[in-house]
């Protein structure tokens, strides 16, 4: 049996006492909100955190407010099931409510939050594995080892980002909102992550991620499709999200496509996207943008299924992605 490491637990009550013990405690400290992917981390000794702080007694952090002609607050620590039947997000952030829906099961979606989705570890299949696997290989590059499994080449880590929400805030120029004791600070979604499988994050250890803020829902329709082998629990090995922005005539004006799963962080098909702008979506349209599209997508052999195949499905699902905006 895998049994948590021992550490020492902080419950604060505000997110400024929670800044105030994460500065004092440093860099031995992790913040922790559902724990649904830091704890079973921490019994693999992935990470040995000697302090815990925990944001779930914040109740300014939870909860879902504003308009879809204002733009939507979402608190960090509102768990995945609450965005999926929040009212406002079923009805004009579909396409978030559905990828918030795909996370994992059920029973872990009342407990994972969607801020915790946003800074989900990066996965590998020589990293999720216990620690006598892991020493059996002498471990890898991402935790204790010098090795990149996947590349030993390679002097960065390989490990994928595998949040099924990610993709779609980055499409849809989703902001986030930072706090820590010596300041706030606000990003775009898209300038939270770097190409680093271990160093994936551009938020800093000691910032509290508090808010998530979506843009006013008007003038584009979005979709996000994901690629696993089960229909449940499992991350996705290819997530693909599109957002369209179109005129009174159907032309459309703006166009974003983003995979996920297939680099340490989410990556936006540019070439895809321009192929877009300027015409109505059409299948023929669809086919073209998706061959396009599938060329920055470039999955490495770290994750489920055979690799040749995957990069096959990068055409095939974005070319999905696309078609939700002809119903």
């Amino acid at each position: 049996m895998m049994r948590l490491p021992s550490f020492r637990y902080y419950a604060p009550s505000s997110v400024k006492e929670a800044s105030r013990i994460l500065a004092q405690e440093g860099p031995d400290a992790k913040i922790v909100a559902g724990g649904t992917d830091l704890f079973p981390n921490m019994k693999r000794r992935h990470q040995t955190p000697k302090t815990l702080v925990s944001l779930r007694r914040i109740r300014e952090l939870r909860g879902i407010s504003g308009s879809p002609v204002e733009g939507v607050r979402i608190g960090s620590c509102t768990t995945l099931a609450d965005v999926i039947t929040d009212p406002t997000i079923t009805r004009s952030y579909r396409a978030l409510a559905h990828a918030a829906g795909v996370v994992s099961t059920p029973l872990l979606r009342n407990m994972g939050t969607i801020g915790g989705n946003i800074c989900l570890d990066t996965r590998c299949n020589y990293y999720d594995q216990n620690w006598e696997w892991r020493r059996a290989i002498r471990f890898c590059l991402k935790c204790e080892g010098d090795t990149c499994w996947v590349a030993p080449s390679s002097d960065t880590c390989l490990a994928v980002n595998s949040s099924d929400t990610a993709p779609l805030l980055f499409a849809l120029g989703a902001t986030v909102h930072l706090v820590s004791h010596d300041g706030e600070r606000e990003l775009l979604v898209r300038e939270m992550y770097r190409k680093d499988g271990i160093h994936y994050l551009t938020k800093r250890s000691q910032e509290i991620l508090t808010e998530i803020r979506l843009p006013a829902a008007n003038g584009w329709t979005a979709s996000y499709v994901k690629l696993a082998r089960r229909g449940a629990f499992d991350f996705p090995v290819l997530g693909v999200a599109a957002v369209i922005r179109r005129d009174g005539d159907g032309t459309i004006t703006d166009a974003k496509i983003v995979f996920n799963a297939v680099a340490s962080c989410p990556v936006e098909a540019v070439g895809g996207q321009e192929r877009l702008i300027g015409r109505k979506l059409s299948e023929e349209l669809i086919l073209e943008a998706a061959a396009a599209s599938a060329g920055p997508a470039r999955p490495m052999d770290n994750t489920d299924f055979p690799l040749e195949w995957r990069k096959k499905m990068a055409r095939v699902y974005a070319a999905r992605a696309l078609r939700e905006h002809l119903r």
